[in-house]
């Protein structure tokens, strides 16, 4: 993920977004019009999205180009198509800003392909081929294991993916596995998100377009907290409402916690520039630290103990109810 950090008050109000959809679970009142909404639930099962960022561990780094990288290709590939309608993997040839070439994978699996209104799901499977934030300099060349940053947000779309198959949505979902994130140069933004910039060109399906898109970046780390990330609320302010809403409802307000945070050219920036898709990134922050990210960021350390069920769990819980009351 591009590193560029700006930490500043972002005067930009939130608005609320509209929610279509009904259901059967709970109940809430919307005090303006004095009519009830029903809302549906689900129960996302962080036990398995845990397991399923340890196995991305288990393979080793993902870092393109190694055998752990193609082992989780094929994995990824395979879990995908015994839960999701339709699944697509898209390679294409990209150069990295170290002149090395990548033959990357960008794994698409999709629920409802033929529905038009759609949410786009996105991480990045990939890893960082080096370790230059590690404290230990003898550690720098390193490749980093990305169980936080990488993993965790692909442990939380295959939960998704798991779940949808057996509670099918009306809404068309498309899950993005990005490859080729995490290979970049600081204070060079176009050198990061490669797959992303590929699939943002060149999308899966000719003339692609959801209604708006969600990035998971970093969402399994113990003590997180997401707040409202500077780009997510210039372009697609009305979506982070909405997220936003849909935690408190499911009770993590604590974890989505209402506040502006810093600027980051990430995955989410490409969709909405190149692909203009609407799309906000779900991203722990931390501006009291000296890189802007957990400490493990970009390190050795940043491995399966960094991983917290419970993060996961107000993440995909989030997600999951928003995708059936959409």
């Amino acid at each position: 993920m591009i590193k560029k950090m700006i930490y500043a008050i972002v005067g930009l109000a939130l608005t609320a977004a509209a929610c279509g959809g009904s259901g059967s679970t709970t109940t809430s009142t919307n005090n303006d019009t004095n009519t009830a909404k029903a809302e549906k639930t689900l129960d996302f099962d962080a036990d398995s999205a845990y397991a399923f960022v340890k196995r991305q561990c288990e393979l080793g780094p993902r870092v393109p180009g190694t055998p752990a990288h193609e082992q989780c290709a094929q994995w990824l590939t395979s879990s995908l198509r015994g839960w999701c309608d339709t699944v697509i993997v898209q390679q294409a040839p990209v150069t990295t800003f170290d002149g090395h070439q990548l033959n990357i994978k960008n794994i698409i699996g999709t629920f409802n392909p033929s529905a038009s209104d759609r949410i786009l799901l996105l991480a990045h499977w990939d890893c960082r081929p080096w370790a230059d934030n590690d404290p230990d300099p003898s550690l720098q060349r390193q490749p980093v294991m990305g169980a936080n940053d990488g993993a965790s947000g692909v442990g939380v779309l295959l939960e998704l993916a798991r779940l949808l198959s057996a509670n099918r949505p009306e809404v068309g979902v498309d899950l993005l596995l990005v490859d080729a994130e995490d290979w970049g140069q600081n204070d060079d933004e176009d050198s990061w998100a490669l797959g992303t910039q590929r699939w943002a060109a060149n999308p899966h399906v000719g003339g692609y377009k959801a209604n708006f898109g969600i990035l998971l970046d970093m969402v399994g780390g113990r003590g997180a907290q997401f707040s409202h990330e500077y780009f997510s609320l210039q372009y697609a302010q009305g979506i982070v409402a909405m997220v936003w809403d849909a935690a408190a409802k499911a009770g993590y307000g604590s974890y989505f916690v209402n506040r502006q945070g810093g600027a980051i050219t990430d995955d989410h920036v490409m969709v909405n520039r190149i692909a203009g898709i609407p799309c906000i990134d779900i991203i722990d922050m931390h501006p009291e630290s000296d890189t802007g990210f957990f400490d493990g960021w970009h390190t050795t350390h940043d491995t399966l103990d960094q991983i917290d069920p419970a993060t996961l769990k107000a993440v995909g819980q989030t997600l999951a109810n928003l995708i059936v009351n959409w």
